[in-house]
């Protein structure tokens, strides 16, 4: 059986959790900040989860995270 390749775009966007979960960051903060209200700028800044629909898709691509 060969190695898996990590998609290196996905490793450095995706980190996996103790508890397999994996964290992504959130979309939207990079311009255009001053018509977002304070407190979605605060939301977004905070990292999420993977949803259970890409979960499977997303870890094979970082399988040795």
């Amino acid at each position: 059986m060969p190695k898996l390749k990590t998609h290196s775009g996905a490793a450095k966007r995706f980190k996996k959790t103790g508890t397999g979960k994996i964290k992504r960051g959130q979309s939207k903060m990079r311009h255009i900040l001053t018509s977002k209200e304070k407190k979605t700028k605060r939301k977004l800044g905070k990292s999420s989860y993977v949803s259970d629909g890409d979960h499977a898709k997303v870890s094979r691509m970082i399988p040795y995270a």
